[in-house]
């Protein structure tokens, strides 16, 4: 183990920054799944419900981007895989 404090610092700040990026890329996975269920169940599920759902998806994709947890382009492809998820049930 290393004795530079320096060290020890980045490493407990890295440790304390991915715990964090979990969260937010754990939410942001079960959102994104919560979102393409709906759009299946689409027979059951009124129109205003999938576009809340995929509302709150964009919103929490787009915060994930802005708080640096995912680059900008991933976050692009997956609010448009989910565009394109919606776009077979229109």
């Amino acid at each position: 183990m290393t004795q530079k404090k320096s060290i020890i610092k980045r490493i407990k700040v890295s440790k304390r920054n991915n715990a964090r990026n979990k969260i937010y890329r754990t939410g942001v996975r079960n959102i994104i799944k919560k979102c393409l269920l709906t759009i299946q169940n689409s027979a059951n599920v009124s129109r205003s419900d999938i576009d809340l759902q995929l509302s709150i998806a964009y919103s929490q994709i787009d915060k994930a981007v802005q708080k640096g947890i995912f680059h900008i382009n991933n976050g692009a492809r997956k609010k448009a895989r989910l565009a394109r998820a919606l776009k077979t049930i229109a």
